[in-house]
């Protein structure tokens, strides 16, 4: 791994803060989805340095495609919890790259994620 973990954080936090759109492809393919990345919290893992925790605070911003029963959702905000793993394999081997599965992390991390990023104020409670 040529980049640390907290070095990786701290680029990670600059790109996001110059690049603030999310595109994400609906299940069916038919259609995109345009978000604004409002707010976002990392954390590494605790018993594996080589893997980086986000949740991301999303709001719909456009639908790109025909759909039907997404549209009234324009403006919402939704979260989205990933991660980043160092790549063991391939042109990924000892890059930083975007976890391909659902997390598995330790049920401790999951309480200090959930509450650091309530604190940044990444998870908005009412």
């Amino acid at each position: 791994m040529n980049e640390s973990t907290s070095d990786f954080i701290t680029r990670k936090n600059r790109d996001w803060e110059k690049n603030d759109i999310v595109r994400t492809k609906n299940i069916t393919r038919r259609f995109n989805l345009i978000w604004k990345r409002e707010a976002w919290t990392f954390m590494p893992q605790s018993n594996y340095n080589e893997k980086v925790f986000v949740i991301e605070r999303l709001r719909k911003m456009k639908i790109d495609g025909k759909i039907k029963g997404h549209g009234e959702n324009l403006g919402e905000v939704e979260y989205r919890i990933g991660y980043f793993i160092v790549g063991k394999i391939g042109r990924a081997r000892g890059r930083w790259v975007w976890g391909q599965f659902c997390p598995l992390l330790p049920a401790q991390d999951l309480i200090e994620l959930l509450g650091k990023a309530k604190e940044e104020k990444t998870i908005l409670c009412t």
